[in-house]
């Protein structure tokens, strides 16, 4: 069964905050995986999963810098992995499932955002390989161990910006038209919602269930480091003093409440026997027009449609999606 993208009414909302949607629920003995969880949503998001009790493994490129953020937060273990390495994925994979243990939450909350054009090893663009590919390989390889929990969620932290563009399966990686950083992000954050779409439709029968969502705009995340302060002020997220705007009504939002939906997408019994679908403000969206948004930071536009586009929610593009990122990362994904 397919989920319907169609609010429920969870009883949450856009000023819903990540310790609000965890009360009541026990993860004891649950263990959890957040990339980019020494940081921002990411941290946050850690920080509350292992407030419930669960056992949260945060997997960064730097160690120090992880073990800084992360002091004084018990439950917590912190491994060395790089998205844009694939064969550092593999090794951190593979001494995951060398221990044994079953993997019940995984938060893909990693990612970059409007960075200047950059290559991987592979001559992969930097944003899709990192937000999407990356991601891609790491539920690959950490399938075994997703089955082994007999129900578990795969969460994708995707964005509003996901309306910049569908994935262009022609030239993903920009080899045959000219850079656009935010079309590139585009791409890369539609990538995730589909990515949802296709696991989750893969992994059900093995209790598997996958969620993608847009956390809000949150400023101070480190996300918005390629972006100048004119840039930020124009789009309406930083006000002329420099400091963060915030309201919730317009996306606008804390960390706290930034990071809610990841948790509620990750925890919330409201979903259970549910899949595939992109969320926010701590519920199902529902479907946008379908039309790509001219929206860049550098103009006037703002964040306050909601919706999630049919492009990035089509079960034909998310398998096409799917055989191409089996393609680029080599591996078949062993489902």
């Amino acid at each position: 069964m397919t989920t319907k993208q169609t609010p429920i009414g969870s009883g949450f909302g856009a000023s819903s905050t990540a310790e609000d949607v965890i009360k009541g629920i026990d993860l004891s003995g649950k263990i959890a995986i957040v990339t980019g969880g020494y940081s921002g949503l990411g941290l946050e998001t850690a920080r509350v999963l292992s407030s419930a009790g669960a056992k949260v493994i945060v997997p960064t490129r730097d160690r120090n810098k992880a073990a800084a953020a992360l002091a004084g937060i018990d439950g917590i273990e912190i491994e060395m992995m790089d998205l844009l390495d694939p064969a550092s994925i593999d090794a951190f994979a593979e001494k995951f499932l060398a221990s044994g243990q079953p993997l019940h939450i995984l938060v893909n909350s990693a990612g970059i955002m409007a960075s200047p054009m950059k290559r991987d090893s592979r001559g992969y663009e930097s944003q899709f390989a990192t937000n999407h590919l990356g991601h891609f390989q790491l539920v690959a390889r950490l399938w075994p161990a997703l089955r082994k929990a007999n129900g578990a969620r795969v969460v994708s932290v995707s964005s509003w910006g996901h309306h910049f563009s569908p994935v262009v399966f022609d030239d993903p990686n920009f080899e045959q038209r000219e850079y656009d950083r935010w079309a590139a992000y585009g791409q890369s954050k539609t990538a995730n919602i589909l990515f949802a779409v296709a696991l989750d439709q893969r992994g059900q029968a093995d209790g598997v269930r996958s969620f993608s969502l847009h956390p809000g705009s949150i400023v101070g995340t480190g996300l918005e480091k390629h972006l100048s302060r004119e840039e930020l002020h124009a789009s309406g997220v930083i006000d002329e003093n420099g400091q963060p705007v915030l309201d919730p009504t317009k996306n606008l939002k804390t960390v706290g409440q930034g990071a809610a939906t990841s948790v509620w997408c990750a925890t919330s019994p409201q979903l259970d026997g549910m899949g595939g679908v992109y969320c926010e403000n701590c519920d199902i969206a529902p479907l946008g027009q379908d039309t790509e948004d001219e929206f860049h930071l550098d103009n006037n536009s703002t964040l306050t449609d909601s919706g999630v586009m049919p492009y990035a929610v089509d079960p034909k593009a998310a398998d096409r999606l799917w055989s191409l990122s089996e393609q680029l990362v080599g591996l078949t994904f062993a489902i």
